[in-house]
């Protein structure tokens, strides 16, 4: 007798067959669900069909997948900062790819100075290192910040398995333009009612490499970049402060002798100007000058010239010219004049000038 195989039909069934909705999830169905297979073989002998075979079915469950990853939140960039701030934030974002809820532990760290940050090379000490959650991605703090942080549940369905992580910091008032300090941001995986992940020894949950596949168990395999639960990421704060000098240079204007190149002589005009120079990387505004009028002399009425040209900054042949009335002359406790210069841009240079009359 002779036996011809005609079709062979394979079905796969997972739990929805048998009535349990699975939800969709960010890389894979949820661990603990069943993958059933059997297989049908019909055939014919001769010319009439047999009953159909029917093989056994295989099945096995799905294993938990921990694949998460922890990156400086979008946009990317350092987080501009000037002396003396606090509360100063720079912002992460974590993201479950696993295919089950977890748990999440975060601390902070300050980067140890002279170390690497994205940016450059960590120069300062941040104080005061906070987390918070910001759920809701308004840069603000869900709730007040703590020293740590647990993110409980994150839903590993796309489209909400990622939230948004601040840090807190404050900036030192000795940091100086273009100083910059990094932050190290670490998240430590756990499952979903709070155990920790454990890869040898004691307590041992996580199937490694070295381990046998188990069928009909739920095994967990550690996926992250490390593969160890843990993630880490870097953001930095970069100083952007003015950064001032001043130089004071005077000229005779006239003197009571001279046609030209006037000397100075008793009843003579000097001319004062007060130069301030921003080296720094953003403008300086509201600069407040006062100086003393010098003993042996007496101020010129009015002589007072606010946010003037300065040429040659810092030189001997520096001029000042230009500006607009303002400032203020008081002669009592002390002979003085003061002013303030609107604003003093980043590589720019602005005066006060004044005038005295030599006694």
């Amino acid at each position: 007798m002779t036996s011809t195989l005609k079709s062979l039909v394979a079905s796969t069934a997972l739990a929805a067959t048998l009535g349990v909705s699975a939800p969709a999830y960010a890389v894979g169905t949820a661990p603990g669900i069943d993958i059933s297979n059997s297989v049908t073989v019909n055939y014919t002998v001769g010319s009439t069909p047999q009953s159909p075979i029917t093989s056994n079915t295989d099945t096995f469950k799905v294993d938990r997948k921990v694949n998460f990853t922890l990156v400086e939140r979008a946009t990317v960039g350092t987080t501009s900062v000037v002396p003396g701030q606090t509360v100063q934030q720079t912002a992460f974002t974590l993201t479950n790819l696993s295919n089950d809820l977890l748990d999440f532990d975060l601390t902070v760290a300050d980067v140890v100075t002279g170390n690497a940050t994205p940016r450059g090379t960590d120069a300062f000490t941040l104080g005061n290192l906070l987390i918070c959650l910001d759920a809701d991605n308004n840069n603000a703090c869900d709730a007040p910040a703590t020293a740590t942080l647990t993110v409980n549940d994150l839903s590993a369905t796309t489209g909400s398995n990622s939230v948004n992580i601040l840090v807190l910091g404050d900036i030192p008032a000795a940091a100086t333009n273009g100083q910059i300090a990094g932050v190290n941001l670490t998240a430590t995986a756990k499952m979903s009612n709070g155990t920790a992940f454990v890869i040898s020894g004691p307590g041992k949950n996580v199937s490694t490499d070295s381990d046998p596949n188990v069928a009909n168990a739920v095994e967990t395999v550690l996926a992250d970049t490390g593969r160890n639960a843990v993630e880490s990421a870097l953001d930095d704060y970069t100083v952007q402060s003015a950064n001032l000098g001043v130089y004071k240079s005077s000229r005779i204007v006239s003197d009571t002798v001279s046609g030209s190149n006037p000397k100075a002589l008793p009843g003579a005009v000097v001319e004062y100007c007060i130069a301030v120079n921003n080296t720094g990387s953003v403008a300086a505004t509201s600069v407040a000058i006062g100086d003393l009028i010098p003993a042996n002399t007496a101020y010129v009425n009015n002589s007072i010239l606010l946010n003037a040209t300065v040429t040659n900054y810092g030189l001997a042949t520096q001029s000042c010219s230009g500006g607009s009335a303002g400032g203020t002359y008081t002669s009592t406790p002390t002979p003085r004049v003061d002013g303030t210069l609107a604003s003093v841009g980043a590589g720019t240079t602005s005066a006060l000038i004044f005038r005295v009359t030599i006694q």
